[in-house]
Parts: C-alpha cells; structure tokens; sequence
C-alpha cells in the first residue's frame, strides 16, 4: 500500500515542471496579417494583433520613412517607456540594412520597437486599433504587451515577412 505522504516529492516535481515557463525560440511577424506569433518547440503558443508603421507596404529604406523593417533581427533591450509604455528594442539596423542604405546614401534610422499604445486622454487606447500608426515599430495594445513583456527574453530571435 503507498502511503499518501510518499507522493510528496513527486508532486512537487509534478508541479514544478507544470510551472515552467515555455522556451520562446522566435517571434515571427507577418505585416501583411499584422499579426505577431510567439514561437515555442516549433509550435505558435500565442499570436496577437499588430500595428505597424504609417506606410507599412516594403522594408524601411531610410530614417522617416514610417516603414516597418523586414528581415532578421533580435531583442537586444528592452524598457519601461514613458511614450509607448513597454517596449522591446530590435537590434536594427543589421549591416545588411547599414550596406544597402550606404548604398543609396541614406541613413537607415534605427530605434525599432515592439511597444504598446500610449497613455494619452486625447487618443484613448481604443483610437489605435485597426490603425497603422507608428513611426515604423510594431506596436500591440497594452495588456498584450504586458503579456509579451513577460514571456520573452532579451536575444529572442525576430523575424519580419512581407
């Protein structure tokens, strides 16, 4: 007969491998579905709706060009903002980016975001749904990005398709 308090150990092992936050392996962002997938072991453990820059149509070419980058990159740090609350920063410009705006003799631009919508009476967090409004970042509504905040750690791989 096993005796109840037997079982501890193995419960608490249970339950401590219950409570083990999933491995994020990437971030993957379709403009075009203005859609953002958390990825884990391969699988989408969650997805959200995304605005993007003013003119969301082809990658960023040059500072000010409200465009939303596409390509490779990773979160190298991220901040409490007073503008667009949290915020996760790409490390864009890649030297990809960096070779093909010398190029062209432009500056890349940079400060590329995943952020939240702002705190603002004016525009109420409802105004931005469904609106490509940022300066070329990916921004989600807050309690998303709150959410994002917590499951993804700085390195996280991110990928932007067309």
């Amino acid at each position: 007969m096993i005796r109840w308090w037997t079982l501890i150990p193995l419960l608490l092992w249970a339950g401590a491998a219950l409570a083990t936050p999933p491995v994020i392996e990437q971030l993957l962002i379709h403009k075009q579905e203005r859609r953002l997938e958390v990825i884990s072991e391969g699988q989408i453990i969650r997805s959200y709706r995304i605005a993007l820059g003013r003119q969301p149509l082809g990658h960023k070419q040059y500072r000010g060009d409200n465009r939303t980058p596409e390509g490779i990159y990773h979160i190298d740090w991220r901040q409490r903002s007073p503008n667009y609350n949290l915020s996760l920063h790409l490390d864009y410009p890649n030297l990809k980016d960096r070779a093909e705006a010398w190029k062209r003799g432009a500056d890349p631009g940079g400060m590329i975001m995943i952020h939240g919508t702002p705190i603002d009476e004016d525009y109420p967090e409802w105004f931005f749904k469904g609106l490509d409004w940022t300066n070329g970042c990916i921004a989600l509504d807050n309690a998303s990005m709150r959410e994002l905040w917590e499951l993804v750690p700085d390195g996280t791989r991110v990928e932007i398709r067309p």
